[in-house]
């Protein structure tokens, strides 16, 4: 975030957080070794950093988490960084709470196009973008919904999505024909367009597919569609948001291609599932019904007034 009006930050709450995660992600593997050496030291570290930004870092004033400084004094500003704890599952559910409310806010983060990299009631941040003092990254969205999804807030989730999408979607086919469409690197936080840097005509960088795939790919089978795959376990979570019709055909899964669609037939709603291989497939829609089930090789399909 090489201009983001950080001035002072010392212990940065992003790169905590994301030692946090990696403690958690280590502390996994050594059970999954059964190393409890292993898992020990990892959830150790693990819980010490989460103890340590949730007392250090998190503001019950401002209802956020930020950068300290090297006093371990809090600093003002308030950034897309501070929704890392959530991926990294840091805060409890009262925490969480007041900080995801900053998401539906426009005065902070509830912006247009979610979201600003810096909150709107800065007096840094810019429309424009600027960089890191506004603009839309679509790396950061994707880190910001996925942090929505461990505390199961998958509607607000996928509602951010579809949003994210449209900007993005306008920016590939504008709506005034006289402009060229591309795919950027970042985006306006407050209208359609990609975002702008004084003095940077290269900002942003068109066809940035690194991140902008993010958003276009995985965004939308799961989180607009809502399928969860897992190929070491070879299961299929689908959370259904809303009964329509809707589903992937032909998704590759490493030599395996797979079909799940939602469809109204004369008896009721119905998935229609195809898979090559085995897999297990669990379904939850609308947060009420929830059952897994083998998707057995070749074609089947369900009743979903059954389940």
């Amino acid at each position: 975030m090489f201009n983001s009006p950080r001035k002072g930050a010392y212990y940065t709450v992003d790169f905590n957080s994301a030692l946090a995660i990696n403690a958690a992600h280590m502390s996994a593997l050594g059970d999954i070794l059964n190393d409890k050496d292993l898992s020990f030291q990892y959830k150790k570290m693990y819980f010490s950093l989460k103890t340590r930004i949730n007392s250090l870092m998190w503001d019950n004033n401002t209802g956020f988490y930020h950068d300290l400084d090297k006093d371990e004094k809090r600093l003002p500003q308030k950034t897309i960084a501070g929704f890392w704890p959530l991926l990294a599952e840091l805060p409890n559910a009262d925490k969480a709470d007041m900080l995801i409310a900053h998401l539906s806010n426009p005065k902070t983060f509830g912006t247009d196009h979610p979201f600003p990299t810096l909150s709107a009631d800065s007096p840094d941040f810019k429309e424009k973008g600027e960089g890191f003092c506004g603009s839309v990254y679509p790396a950061f969205n994707f880190m910001v919904i996925k942090g929505l999804e461990k505390y199961q807030r998958f509607d607000l989730a996928r509602e951010c999505a579809i949003r994210h999408l449209y900007y993005i979607l306008e920016g590939l086919s504008p709506a005034d024909s006289k402009q060229k469409g591309d795919m950027y690197e970042a985006y306006l936080p407050c209208k359609e367009g990609p975002a702008q840097l004084s003095h940077k005509n290269e900002f942003p960088r068109k066809r940035y597919l690194e991140t902008i795939g993010l958003s276009t790919i995985a965004l939308m089978i799961e989180n607009v569609i809502g399928l969860n795959i897992s190929l070491p376990r070879k299961t299929v979570d689908w959370i259904i948001p809303n009964l329509e019709i809707m589903g992937i055909e032909k998704l590759s899964l490493k030599r395996n291609l797979i079909t799940i669609l939602s469809n109204k037939s004369n008896s009721g709603w119905e998935i229609q599932m195809e898979s090559e291989k085995l897999y297990y497939f669990t379904i939850n829609i609308l947060d009420q019904k929830k059952k897994t089930l083998p998707i057995p090789s070749g074609k089947c399909s369900m009743l979903i007034d059954k389940l």
